[in-house]
């Protein structure tokens, strides 16, 4: 996160946004496309109308000159589906998600390709003291508070709109207190997707109180394609020394500790699964991977080059890039096949993996952190970036 005072903050990279009428058709079997990984299915537009709230949600297409695709809804600000060329040159969508705003509604997982706030990961025990005030939020998950709590941002309806083929923007108002939170916070997120292949992420925020920001993306990507089955044969590479540990509700214990020597060294590129089973605690904790690795600052597109993973039967390569201190790495194990993706796949067991760029968790309760406060007079700004290649 980068907090720049008012007065120095230039103008946000204008980029602009209305919203966007898809013509596509009703799907049919004749819309669904054929790759050696996965099936694409299209998505009908009408099947994310619903006013919701009192606002209506809709479906937005980004497209760039190589065909590929970006598709959100303003329902949870949510990436649906990412399509992007393979080794052979077809596309794969390599983000899973549901053809309608109902399935999303109804999820169990309620974080699929969601825009996560106010505060992205875990608040230990739901509290934290800013200022000599003590919050207390609600305990979504376990004892613990995780991705903004009850009503997160996974579950409004943002304000759309997108002025070209290549961009969305959404901004929402979080309200002073909402989920019990102070400020009101100002959010606006925008999503571009490039003519290289890289879907760019652009956070910013500003509060009238001061309050603790963590904003991030939760797309569940599987590079083979929605519905290929397990990530395990994915290989991934995280850019990162160091990961911070955590006790059984998965809240950091506030030490760094090295990967090295564990199974959760992926300083060369290996498996998921090469090492997902070992006995280990940390893994026995997260039931698999789930945890925050801090980033050793490699260079790369002017950001920190936080990880690559390649699906290992598309081919598809995925560069993430970032301002962010660390990436979450979580590897699926949570799916319990209550859901039925576009492709119409079950959510089965670490069918998908999320790479969140962010702060660290629990950050408002970790002093030794780096600081996710936010105040009045300061801007929130970050960006990532992940990119696709083959």
């Amino acid at each position: 996160m980068k907090l720049k005072s008012l007065a120095g903050l230039g103008v946000l990279a204008a980029i602009g946004f209305a919203s966007c009428q898809s013509e596509t058709k009703k799907s049919s079997s004749a819309d669904s496309l054929k790759s050696d990984s996965a099936e694409v299915v299209k998505l009908v537009p009408d099947s994310f109308k619903k006013e919701i709230d009192g606002k209506q949600t809709a479906l937005y297409t980004l497209k760039n000159k190589n065909n590929a695709e970006a598709i959100f809804t303003n329902y949870g600000g949510r990436l649906v589906s990412l399509l992007m060329p393979n080794k052979d040159g077809k596309l794969v969508d390599v983000v899973v998600g549901f053809k309608s705003v109902g399935d999303y509604e109804k999820s169990t997982e309620p974080y699929f390709g969601a825009t996560i706030g106010r505060y992205g990961n875990r608040i230990a025990k739901g509290k934290f003291t800013l200022e000599g005030k003590t919050y207390s939020l609600f305990t979504n998950n376990g004892q613990n508070t995780l991705h903004g709590g009850k009503k997160g941002y996974q579950y409004v309806v943002w304000d759309a709109s997108q002025p070209n083929p290549n961009t969305l923007m959404l901004h929402y108002l979080s309200k002073d207190g909402d989920e019990n939170f102070p400020g009101n916070l100002d959010v606006r997120v925008t999503y571009t997707l490039t003519d290289d292949n890289e879907l760019k992420m652009d956070y910013e925020a500003k509060t009238d109180k001061t309050t603790v920001v963590n904003l991030t993306n939760h797309a569940f990507f599987n590079l083979n394609g929605d519905g290929s089955g397990e990530i395990l044969n994915h290989k991934v590479q995280i850019y990162a020394d160091e990961y911070t540990p955590v006790d059984s509700t998965l809240i950091p214990t506030g030490k760094m500790e090295k990967v090295k020597g564990t199974p959760l060294d992926f300083t060369t590129a290996k498996t998921i699964g090469a090492r997902i089973n070992d006995k280990n605690e940390q893994l026995t904790f997260g039931k698999g991977y789930d945890h925050n690795y801090v980033l050793n600052k490699t260079k790369a597109m002017g950001m920190f080059h936080a990880a690559t993973v390649k699906g290992d039967k598309s081919g598809i390569i995925m560069d993430i890039y970032t301002q962010e201190p660390g990436l979450q790495f979580y590897s699926g194990n949570f799916m319990q096949s209550k859901n039925t993706f576009k492709t119409g796949a079950k959510d089965d067991f670490r069918t998908a993996i999320a790479m969140e760029t962010q702060h660290f968790p629990d950050s408002p309760n970790q002093p030794a952190f780096p600081s996710t406060v936010l105040k009045p007079g300061e801007v929130y700004k970050t960006s990532s970036i992940y990119k696709f290649t083959k």
